[in-house]
């Protein structure tokens, strides 16, 4: 199969992040090819976990990154969050079903080699390096996800 999936995600929560990564592995499975594109907020998903913040970061980027989830488990949901109770218990139901967690589906998809880029501005903005981020992303100008996008078969927002 010669078919191109394009994906956006700009929202740093873990309901939307699960959304399109079942999406991207699924995709992956059938045989398309598979980009994700992720902007602003949707850096979140693609930190690396445990990493040690930059020295070089501005006051406001220090303090941003304070109130920001570490990694993609620690994302908020959508909808009903309550302080992370609301996450709390949708994690729980996800392990009650033996459905795999968020971290599963992003190692799944690093494993069958989905593109994962990362936006430049939205890095420079938000002062996400690439070393802050997962090995396999690569950071690119929103001119070239355009490309990419143009040049697929269904392209998402997320």
């Amino acid at each position: 199969m010669n078919k191109r999936l394009n994906l956006l995600v700009f929202s740093g929560e873990y309901d939307k992040a699960l959304a399109a990564l079942i999406l991207a592995n699924g995709a992956r499975e059938m045989g398309m090819e598979v980009t994700i594109f992720f902007a602003f907020w949707g850096l979140l998903v693609i930190r690396k976990e445990g990493y040690e913040e930059d020295i070089h970061e501005t006051l406001y980027q220090k303090a941003f990154k304070s109130m920001t989830p570490k990694c993609a488990e620690d994302l908020n949901i959508s909808n009903m969050n309550f302080l992370g109770a609301g996450q709390k218990m949708l994690k729980h139901m996800m392990k009650e079903s033996g459905k795999p967690m968020l971290k599963d589906f992003l190692d799944g998809a690093r494993h069958k080699n989905v593109k994962f880029y990362a936006c430049k501005l939205s890095q420079e903005v938000m002062g996400f390096s690439e070393e802050e981020l997962i090995d396999e992303a690569i950071t690119m100008e929103v001119y070239d996800y355009l490309k990419d996008a143009l040049e697929s078969d269904i392209q998402l927002f997320i």
